[in-house]
């Protein structure tokens, strides 16, 4: 059997410091979704990511850097999606002006994510937000 097929399934991907970075993350990860069979929560979870990815850049992505993002899909149907960067700071939740165009990245996180946190990294940080119920046809602790 190969890798892809064992349990967890786990992908990841690094991408530069560049805005067209957000939809290719976005695409990444829908695709692993995808494969895995993993669209129960897939909007949400694309969102989320999406909204991970859009902060890396300008807070957490130093200038001739890049991130990671990597995820699984355990065996109890849980995703976890992670951001790696390399900047100092932890991302921290703001309340934005109703006319605000921005701000709002980690309230969507929290409110649409089971956990989401902040881990620490050297150099850096990980950022991560987790989802129950993701199903994956196929997918099952029988497998080895």
């Amino acid at each position: 059997m190969n890798q892809e097929n064992r349990l967890p399934h786990f992908r990841e991907h690094f991408y530069r410091r560049e805005r067209s970075s957000v939809p290719r993350v976005r695409a990444f990860v829908g695709a692993a979704l995808g494969d895995w069979g993993a669209t129960a929560r897939c909007a949400d979870v694309l969102l989320c990511v999406g909204e991970l990815a859009t902060n890396a850049l300008p807070h957490g992505v130093p200038p001739g850097r890049g991130f990671r993002t990597m995820l699984w899909l355990e065996h109890d149907g849980v995703l976890r999606v992670e951001v790696h960067d390399s900047g100092d700071g932890a991302p921290r939740m703001t309340v934005a002006d109703s006319d605000a165009e921005s701000g709002r990245g980690l309230l969507l996180v929290e409110a649409l994510a089971d956990k989401w946190g902040v881990g620490e990294r050297n150099p850096g940080k990980v950022v991560w937000a987790e989802f129950a119920g993701c199903s994956s046809h196929g997918y099952s602790q029988s497998e080895p």
